[in-house]
């Protein structure tokens, strides 16, 4: 069966196209709202925080029915469904309610469309990140569109495209092929069993710590940058110049992977993120520096999601592939992150701005000596 790459492609495109109308700019947004950096950063740890359940429902329900792309349409749907609430009221507490709903349906679908991509690529897994990059392409056209036509029309256009970019993935998800969740007969043993290894345990830790440094990146580096005299076409520009890096990655991590190793890399993408923190942190105000620390995406991101997504597909077989993927968003975008955002936006408040990213470097430090420590020389990982 020939591989449907565009179908594929075309999911992610839309999927990461609204995130990349929600990360840059749905802080401002609600500070436009008139939400402070603590409210702001307690709402954006909701939409975090739903990624620690909602995929591991879904992901039961996909490994039991088997109907893994239904799943993931019907996620869609009620995720458009559910935002449209933000027209109706902007409150504290109604925006949380929405927020957690609506990201409840919208974080089920990624997990279980990974696990999908993986099983139709088969034996190339190695290709994932060549279909991959196309939901950066997305994020880049949205992230860089959006600034220059916030910056003309007004923050209050942003809900009409989140809630438009929803429908179209929704209707992307519909020409995905579905197909049933194998059950593979050579999977002996239960989902406990590999979460007891000690590379698993190590391998979540490492995920959990690095996307909890990304907590003030992804909750205000646009209103970092805009306190320092950013506009939102150039914010638009920054975020879109990260996720350019993040594409290049994805060109070349199918011959990356085979050459160096998968811990190798990943042992750079830890430092490289620590690195990256700390120039956003110290030299906001030099230009060209913030321009190389988002060129740095490529490794903090790029690079280590590809690792993590094939190091997630080796240890988690068979039957067991949709909780995998579950788990990892669990784990890191989901529990990692809502910390992240959470403390970011105390230390904001308690210790300055810059804080908030000296926070992130001590969080992807401590990752990358628990990699060292836990993760060098295990068999199961190369």
């Amino acid at each position: 069966m020939a591989l449907p790459y565009w179908r594929l492609s075309s999911f992610y495109f839309f999927f990461f196209a609204s995130l990349g109308a929600i990360v840059p700019y749905w802080s401002l947004y609600l500070s436009s709202l008139g939400f402070d950096a603590v409210a702001i950063g307690q709402m954006m740890a909701v939409v975090m925080a739903t990624k620690i359940v909602a995929p591991n429902v879904w992901g039961w329900l996909a490994d039991h029915t088997g109907r893994r792309m239904s799943i993931v349409r019907m996620a869609c749907f009620l995720a458009a469904v559910v935002f449209s609430g933000v027209f109706w009221g902007s409150g504290f507490w109604w925006l949380v309610w929405v927020m957690a709903l609506f990201s409840f349906f919208w974080n089920a679908a990624l997990p279980q469309f990974e696990a999908q991509t993986l099983s139709a690529l088969g034996d190339q897994h190695h290709r994932y990140s060549q279909i991959r990059l196309w939901g950066s392409v997305g994020f880049i056209l949205a992230v860089v569109a959006l600034g220059s036509a916030l910056e003309r029309f007004g923050i209050s256009l942003l809900p009409w495209v989140v809630v438009t970019l929803f429908g179209a993935l929704w209707l992307s998800s519909l020409v995905v092929p579905g197909g049933s969740v194998r059950q593979e007969s050579r999977q002996s043993c239960s989902i406990l069993d590999i979460l007891r290894r000690p590379a698993v345990m190590a391998l979540f830790a490492v995920c959990f710590l690095l996307q909890m440094s990304h907590g003030p990146y992804y909750t205000f580096f646009s209103i970092y940058l805009e306190n320092f005299g950013y506009s939102r076409s150039q914010i638009g520009q920054l975020w879109g110049l990260g996720v350019v890096a993040e594409v290049g990655v994805f060109l070349v991590m199918h011959r990356l992977l085979p050459r160096y190793g998968a811990l190798s890399l990943l042992f750079w993408s830890l430092g490289l993120a620590t690195l990256r923190w700390l120039l956003i942190a110290w030299f906001v105000q030099w230009w060209p520096v913030i321009w190389g620390a988002q060129l740095l995406h490529a490794a903090s991101f790029g690079i280590y999601h590809a690792v993590a997504i094939y190091l997630i597909h080796k240890l988690f077989v068979g039957r067991h592939q949709g909780r995998g993927q579950a788990l990892y968003s669990s784990v890191s975008f989901g529990a990692g992150g809502a910390l992240g955002s959470l403390f970011s936006g105390y230390v904001w408040s308690s210790l300055g701005a810059s804080y908030s990213f000296v926070f992130g470097a001590f969080m992807s430090a401590l990752a990358f000596v628990l990699a060292w420590l836990g993760l060098r020389g295990k068999a199961e990982l190369k």
